[in-house]
């Protein structure tokens, strides 16, 4: 099961509305859904939230330390609670992925994530979850940094929010460990409104056959 479920982003007020802070975004959904409150615990870096899930403890947490010293937080209260790193799952907003989007996976690299980066050095594992929220890539390397950092447009953030409902509902499979039915959950987006019929012209009836008149037509 998982018992310490962690969400990437800045802090500030700055920050609340970029690509970067999918991953809050996503734990506020969660502690919103669950009637829990995110709360500042200095010991752990972070706004963190306890509830329980079939009788277990789980944490919810949000480093404050800004995005490249995530793992100070995560490890903290990891270490702290004895939570191993396959018991961690880190939301976390992912560029190979379009917006609307997300994957449910355990280990693998960074993949250039500076959050990733510092909690696999800090807890010296990648054995962790990860759930990737897509935000789409800019297209040029160049770009990345100021494409986090900004606000998606409106098509983009609807797409965003749609597939943080559906991470939201997937939270208590999530907690008890059912990945599969959590990763169906995840990765079945909603399929495409069909477009409607085209409205065809009524076709005009044949005139009935009718027997010759011996009489005039109109009768003159």
């Amino acid at each position: 099961m998982i018992k310490l479920f962690v969400g990437l982003g800045n802090p500030g007020p700055e920050y609340e509305t970029t690509r970067h802070n999918a991953g809050f975004w996503w734990i506020d959904n969660v502690a919103h859904s669950l009637g829990v409150r995110l709360v500042p615990e200095r010991g752990y870096h972070g706004l963190v939230a306890r509830t329980s899930v079939g009788g277990q403890s789980v944490w919810l947490l949000e480093p404050q330390t800004f995005m490249n010293l995530s793992g100070k937080s995560v490890a903290a209260l990891a270490r702290f609670y004895k939570i191993a790193p396959d018991e961690i799952l880190v939301a976390h907003d992912e560029l190979d992925l379009p917006a609307g989007e997300a994957k449910l996976k355990q280990g693998g690299g960074h993949a250039g994530h500076n959050g990733l980066r510092d909690i696999h050095a800090q807890l010296g594992s990648s054995d962790y979850w990860r759930l990737r929220l897509g935000i789409g890539h800019p297209g040029s390397k160049s770009e990345v940094v100021g494409w986090v950092l900004r606000r998606p447009p409106e098509d983009e953030l609807i797409g965003i929010e749609q597939v943080i409902d559906r991470a939201v509902k997937a939270f208590p499979d999530l907690a008890r460990g059912d990945m599969t039915k959590a990763t169906q959950l995840i990765h079945t987006s909603k399929p495409p409104r069909p477009k409607p019929l085209r409205k065809e012209q009524p076709s005009t009836p044949a005139e009935p056959d009718t027997p010759a008149s011996d009489g005039p037509v109109n009768g003159a």
